[in-house]
């Protein structure tokens, strides 16, 4: 998630997960990025930046999870992906790097976030680590500009890191805490709302691609998005509050 009228580029030199292309890397990386073509997504939507895929422009795929969008399903149910947390999971812990806490901002925002969805009460709480009874970990890093990025559930379980911008700092406390809840809305599977047309929210650019089974709508919440109408919108207002609309949270309490 960026601010709205920014570029909308990641950059990944900062995640922890980027380093050294080997081959193994780069064949993983073509099969990822024929995946996603395969399931809807253009292919200029899909881009490749220190050796990890991304599509949507903050969403990172892995192999597994980009194989799981080919699956199809029995069933359907704002909107999400193929990829689900599993109702195994029931105690997510987003544990905060020493980097992230230097950020008051950023810490701060991450307890609302976390607030957020407890409020909710889903098939899932969630905790701010260092804590235990853990069924799944994500971390929250940072990453350099004042947006986010983080991925899809893969195997049952949530997306394992969330990259927040520094940048974010100088945001208010709302902001922080919107894009904070909104990049742990990307790990535990929910698409853009505007995924269609990401002018809606940002001013600017066009269709993420349904990507088959991979945009799936959610029932009971709207076909159409809104400027500020979701929290999962694309790109961020600098008067965001941080908390969930009335489709947000039927999104949810649909899904979890």
């Amino acid at each position: 998630m960026f601010k709205r009228a920014a570029v909308l580029v990641v950059s990944c030199g900062v995640l922890a997960a980027c380093g050294t292309e080997t081959g193994d890397t780069q064949l993983e990386n073509e099969e990822i990025k024929a995946n996603l073509v395969e399931a809807g997504f253009p292919a200029d939507d899909i881009m490749e930046v220190d050796g990890a895929v991304y599509v949507g422009r903050d969403a990172h795929v892995t192999l597994e999870a980009s194989r799981e969008m080919l699956q199809p399903v029995t069933h359907i149910e704002q909107y999400r992906t193929t990829n689900l947390v599993a109702s195994s999971i029931t105690k997510i812990c987003v544990n905060p790097t020493s980097s992230f806490n230097s950020y008051s901002r950023l810490k701060a925002g991450l307890t609302a976030a976390v607030a957020n969805y407890n409020a909710l009460g889903l098939s899932f709480t969630m905790a701010v680590g260092p804590t235990t009874g853990c069924s799944a970990n994500i971390t929250a890093t940072t990453m350099s500009g004042a947006g986010g990025s983080a991925g899809f559930p893969s195997g049952g379980r949530p997306y394992g890191t969330i990259n927040i911008g520094t940048g974010l700092q100088s945001y208010s406390a709302g902001v922080n805490e919107h894009v904070i809840t909104h990049e742990l809305g990307h790990a535990v599977g929910f698409r853009h709302s505007d995924y269609y047309n990401r002018a809606i929210s940002c001013g600017s650019g066009g269709n993420e691609g349904t990507a088959g089974v991979g945009a799936i709508h959610i029932t009971g919440t709207p076909t159409t998005a809104t400027v500020g109408g979701s929290i999962m919108n694309s790109c961020f207002r600098s008067s965001e509050t941080g908390n969930f609309t009335s489709s947000d949270r039927t999104a949810l309490t649909t899904l979890y």
